[in-house]
């Protein structure tokens, strides 16, 4: 009989295999992705139908008649759509680079890419121009519904849960107080609301290594979609990303493996977009500096007041999610079904998040180190998709016991008791919380039983649609109280484009849709070749040009006006201007290209903008008063007085409207009539400002400064999309002068562009017989070779993992 040695140092026995996971049960919803696609798709509609019934509250277009479009909405957004929807019927005038239709010549590609680039604007050229107003209404809802339906399939692919609860939960986060109240006006933020959970799902293909291709895709879409909102969204999913690799990947080279890819794929996406992004950036740079504003954190009632439905400010983190999910990320730390390792990172995460929109250096960091102009905490939507996640998590687990319930939702009383003393709680506020925390809490436990399943759900999407819907319509409320609005397209509109088009004469000379405006882009919106411009990339040496012409702004120079004055008429080849009583005042104007003499280089003056437009006309045309504030009887009267906030006018003519609240507003130089003499006296009809001055145009000398610009101008103009060839008559000397603002990116006769008083300009050399001026955004050739560079990347990775898979069908099959 044999005796059995053990050894004094036994080696471990290798872990039992995992026991594969039971069959899923069969399920009259059919296999888990159709389960996701249900998901997504409850989603997708309880979201549409409670933006929808919010707004039909509300009364607000296109329910009732009350305006939508209130600030940047109305004054960029929907004519930059409008812009877009005759670029797809080839109506436009410029193209994908060049804006002709703006501040006298304008890059565009760094507005098609803050504004224009989500897969969902095209769509607006589906609707009738006229309707433009619905279509963006339209592309709206469809990207919040868009939302929804993404956070709903990223849940299902994190975790196996019910796929009704994850369209709840996806609903919950696309209907989150940010996103109706703020992001509803500014559509393109609404392609953050759709990159977050994105950019988490590129994260989960990285965790499990799969989709090494799509994942670069995505995120090249989402960056090109709104790189603002997208880099925020892409931080979000960076932490939610670590949280997953900590709780799943064991191991160092593990999780660093992971980490490597999603930071690969968030790079090589990035560089995809580099054709739009880095234009972008530089554009920016450029741009005419905005409102620089200190962050200062709100309260902690402020912030928990947030978490009620029914509240309204721009000025505070909207967290609301709807008091379903509340209650669940409340109960997280309870939930006894969930690990606690798990309970404490997603909690923990939470919190970091919230903690980090109040502290000064982690805002600028979710801002890319710029407080923003407006509202401060545009990254709230990644606090709501980060709760969301959370309240899955606990969820995936199965429904939280009633003492994890009662804990949730005592720390909710206790929140929102906090902020009583907050002046953005109210009543109904209140009572929509308590009412959806007592319904949510009995639905949720109502969930442990089988048989009350369906009822329960179906009280949790009541709760969400009455809540999100009465936090819709009261941010409207808010809106329409204390923002500017614009109207909708209606007869006015039709009127002054009709009058327009009737008047189109380009490129032989521009017609200006003038002031007073509907919008600060009536250009883009009504058509013509006008001054104003609105945008986020209004160029520093457009502002500063017209400024010193006499152009009013408003937002602090970002939008500027157009110049009702005939001597930048002559300057800027204005032919036709439209004018209050819808009719059109036309003038004889030069071409696009003109010629001036020889001489030292000019400046403009400080203090006076009849001096500089004399200088940029290149004659003097104005004469100074007869008496203070009395031109000679013959000539037109022009007031400058830029901080006037106020009416003035002729004595013995109308009143006219001076909006010179700096340093938001300044005032434009305005025309007042024809002066009789003494009769006509100036008379401010309120106290005079500390700055102004009073010119008089004499007809003559201006009509002869313009003939003598027309004798020696271009013979002829051919202009294209984004450039412009000119003739000179033979033997012309000394600089030509393109009427377009100098900004970066002109290149004319093989070089970099030169600028004469702002405008561009190309010294002639003798024997030049003509000029031919281009126009490409800097950054875009180099953002090419970037794309360029990605794209091969990509290929390889294409080419080697089909190799691979080739190997790994011969060695499966076998030789023969």
């Amino acid at each position: 009989m044999s005796t059995t040695h053990r050894s004094p140092h036994p080696s471990p026995r290798p872990a039992p295999r995992p026991s594969p996971p039971p069959p899923p049960r069969s399920s009259p919803h059919g296999s888990p992705r159709r389960r996701s696609l249900l998901g997504s798709a409850l989603a997708a509609l309880l979201t549409a139908v409670a933006v929808c019934a919010g707004d039909a509250a509300a009364r607000v277009f296109p329910y009732g008649p009350r305006h939508r479009s209130i600030n940047d909405l109305g004054n960029q957004f929907v004519p930059f759509h409008a812009q877009l929807w005759d670029l797809l019927h080839g109506r436009a005038e410029g193209g994908l680079l060049l804006n002709w239709r703006s501040g006298y010549g304008m890059s565009f590609l760094p507005d098609l890419g803050t504004y224009l680039t989500s897969p969902f604007a095209v769509l607006v050229g589906l609707f009738p121009r006229a309707d433009i107003d619905l279509a963006v209404y339209v592309v709206t809802v469809l990207k919040t519904s868009a939302a929804a339906a993404a956070m709903a399939w990223l849940l299902r692919t994190q975790r196996r849960g019910p796929w009704w609860a994850a369209g709840l939960l996806g609903a919950s986060y696309a209907l989150c107080g940010w996103s109706v109240i703020e992001a509803s006006y500014n559509p393109m933020w609404l392609d953050g609301l759709i990159a977050f959970p994105l950019l988490c799902l590129t994260g989960e293909w990285a965790l499990r290594g799969r989709r090494i291709l799509l994942a670069p895709l995505v995120v090249a879409v989402c960056w090109t979609a709104n790189f603002y909102t997208a880099y925020m969204a892409t931080l979000g999913a960076a932490l939610v990303l670590l949280v997953r690799v900590v709780l799943t990947r064991e191991g160092v080279r593990s999780r660093l493996a992971v980490i490597a890819r999603g930071a690969g794929t968030t790079v090589l996406g990035i560089a995809l977009a580099a054709p739009v992004l880095l234009p972008l950036f530089l554009s920016s740079g450029r741009a005419y500096p905005g409102w620089v504003k200190e962050f200062r954190p709100v309260t902690w009632a402020d912030l928990f007041a947030r978490l009620l439905p029914g509240t309204y400010s721009f000025s505070s983190p909207a967290v609301f999610v709807g008091t379903g999910t509340l209650l669940l990320v409340a109960a997280l730390p309870f939930h006894r079904a969930v690990p606690p390792r798990t309970r404490l990172w997603w909690a923990g995460l939470t919190v970091a998040v919230a903690l980090s929109l109040q502290w000064a250096p982690t805002h600028l960091a979710w801002h890319l180190f710029a407080t923003p102009n407006g509202s401060p905490y545009r990254q709230t939507f990644v606090l709501a998709g980060i709760a969301v996640i959370a309240a899955w998590t606990g969820l995936a687990a199965g429904p939280p016991r009633p003492p994890a319930l009662a804990a949730g939702a005592g720390v909710l009383a206790a929140a929102v008791l906090w902020a009583h003393d907050s002046p953005l709680v109210t009543a109904a506020g209140y009572a929509l919380f308590a009412g959806g925390l007592v319904l949510a809490g009995a639905a949720w436990w109502a969930l442990r039983h089988r048989r009350a399943a369906w009822p329960a759900a179906g009280l949790l999407a009541l709760v969400l649609l009455a809540q999100a819907a009465a936090t819709t319509a009261y941010g409207h409320k808010g809106k329409l109280g204390g923002l500017d609005d614009y109207p909708s397209w209606g007869p006015a509109h039709t009127a002054r484009a009709e009058a327009l088009a009737g008047a189109e004469g380009w490129p032989a000379y521009r017609t200006d849709p003038s002031r007073p405006a509907l919008t600060g882009n009536d250009p883009l919106l009504l058509g013509g070749e006008g001054g104003a411009y609105y945008s986020s990339h209004t160029p520093d040496v457009f502002t500063r040009t017209m400024v010193a012409l006499g152009a009013g702004w408003t937002s602090r120079g970002r939008n500027v006006q157009s110049i009702d004055n005939p001597v930048t008429d002559a300057v800027f080849a204005v032919g036709a201007r439209l004018q209050p009583d819808g009719t059109v005042r036309r003038a004889q104007v030069p071409p696009l290209v003109t010629t001036r003499p020889p001489g030292a280089p000019l400046s403009y003056a400080d203090d006076s903008p009849f001096a500089n437009q004399e200088a940029l006309l290149g004659a003097r045309v104005y004469e100074d008063p007869l008496a203070p504030g009395t031109c000679r009887a013959g000539t037109e009267a022009y007031l400058w007085a830029p901080e006037y906030n106020a009416t003035a006018r002729l004595a013995d003519g109308p009143a006219f409207r001076l909006n010179g609240n700096a340093p938001r507003n300044r005032a434009a130089l305005q025309p007042m009539g024809p002066s009789r003499g003494e009769s006509s006296a100036l008379v401010f009809d309120a106290a005079p400002p500390p700055r102004w001055t009073l010119s008089c145009l004499d007809r003559a000398r201006l009509d002869a400064a313009v003939a003598d610009l027309r004798a020696t101008s271009a013979t002829s103009v051919r202009v294209g999309a984004s450039e412009v060839h000119a003739t000179l008559p033979p033997g012309t000397t000394g600089t030509a002068v393109l009427s377009a603002p100098a900004i970066a990116g002109w290149t004319c006769n093989g070089r970099p562009a030169a600028s004469h008083l702002g405008l561009v300009a190309v010294p002639l050399s003798p024997g030049t017989t003509g000029v031919s001026c281009a126009f490409r955004p800097p950054g875009l050739v180099p953002g090419l070779a970037v794309m360029a560079g990605a794209s091969g990347i990509l290929l390889l990775a294409a080419l080697r993992g089909r190799a691979r898979a080739r190997r790994t069908t011969r060695s499966v099959s076998g030789p023969g």
